[in-house]
């Protein structure tokens, strides 16, 4: 053995792991190696054992000494005095407590990255539907749409008079999505709420419940027109994915989404987006000359009338949009004194849509309660 070897030897016994033999030695450090020599009689012949400091592992404590495993060698085991040589120190594993990375940067400062990725993920999950709504592709939302519009099943009312109404309704509030042919698609649900809901894809429904409250026509166009603003400011998959969660991805990939209406008619959008609805709303209504007294006097009567009750139109519209009175003034404010104002539908073609689902014998009742 040399010099060097010797100043860093230390008594050790092990199992090499093939034998039931105990040998006893010495250990010493060469070249990031850890020397193994057993103890023989002058004149014998024995092999000197080299153990790569990769492959050992610490195995346990004993008061003999530290046991140290080797790699794939299940029985090998080395036993060394707790207080080595430094060069033999340096080569071997120290107990690992909590795993390699804890024992490697310490208790504390991995428990604190944990949490902070902890946080960063819930983070994430619980702001996916902001980020991710407007990312989903038309083609699925579309999808999504024709099938959340099936969920409704036969309580979608429709008669010849009331869907060339609904037709012009669209062409005129929705004008600037024709090239593309991603215009709305605008139906009448036979549901007793006092609501109106945008679907994925374009669909928007208006329920029969809102169109019986509304007391003149432009009521019910300031409403369509904030249904539309969700549809063009893409807030729409963001309602979606936070009402029922982000596996409605799945299911709209494989075509085969179901809910129940109820939970449709409920989709939830935060302030932000009724706002820009609002605002395109406002805007909307100014370009086609439609009067945004309508819309105020709807948002003003339906608030009053149900407040403080559990009547069922109060979980439609009111439910889902508040601050009913401070809108009910933007949209007054918005006003031109200098305009002129008109009805988008003749009277004769807005009764077809007021009486479409009393006229559609086909139409299936629909209660909520």
């Amino acid at each position: 053995m040399a010099a060097s070897e010797a100043a860093s030897a230390v008594r050790a016994s092990w199992f090499d792991g093939l034998t039931a033999v105990k040998h006893e030695g010495v250990a010493a450090a060469l070249d990031g190696n850890l020397l193994l020599r057993a103890d023989a009689e002058p004149g014998d012949r024995v092999e000197d054992i080299t153990v790569p400091a990769s492959e050992l592992q610490y195995l346990d404590k004993r008061a003999d000494g530290i046991i140290y495993g080797r790699g794939e060698i299940e029985e090998f085991r080395l036993i060394l005095p707790a207080d080595p040589p430094p060069a033999i120190a340096a080569l071997l594993p120290t107990k690992s407590d909590y795993g390699a990375w804890i024992d490697r940067h310490g208790l504390l400062k991995m428990t604190a990255g944990f949490a902070a990725v902890s946080v960063t993920a819930v983070a994430l999950f619980m702001t996916a539907p902001n980020w991710l709504g407007p990312m989903v592709p038309e083609r699925w939302e579309r999808n999504m749409g024709e099938a959340m519009i099936g969920d409704f099943g036969g309580r979608l009312c429709s008669t010849p008079e009331s869907d060339a109404a609904l037709a012009k309704l669209v062409r005129t509030m929705d004008p600037g999505s024709e090239e593309d042919g991603a215009r709305i698609k605008l139906g009448i649900a036979n549901f007793d709420m006092v609501n109106a809901v945008a679907l994925p894809g374009g669909q928007v429904l208006l329920f029969d419940g809102l169109l019986q409250e509304a007391e003149r026509q432009d009521e019910v166009t300031g409403v369509l027109a904030h249904e539309v603003g969700h549809v063009r400011e893409r807030h729409v998959m963001t309602a979606v994915l936070r009402q029922f969660g982000l596996s409605i991805l799945s299911a709209g990939l494989g075509g085969g989404y179901s809910e129940s209406a109820l939970g449709i008619a409920s989709l939830d959008y935060s302030r932000e987006a009724e706002t820009e609805a609002d605002e395109f709303a406002r805007e909307r209504l100014r370009e086609v000359r439609v009067s945004p007294d309508g819309a105020a006097a709807f948002f003003d009567r339906v608030a009053e009338e149900y407040e403080d009750t559990n009547a069922p139109a109060i979980t439609g519209w009111l439910a889902t949009h508040p601050a009913a009175k401070e809108r009910a003034d933007a949209y007054r404010a918005s006003k031109d004194p200098q305009a002129s104002y008109r009805d988008i539908l003749t009277k004769r073609e807005y009764a077809a849509i007021l009486s479409a689902c009393k006229n559609d014998p086909d139409v299936e009742e629909f209660d909520f309660f």
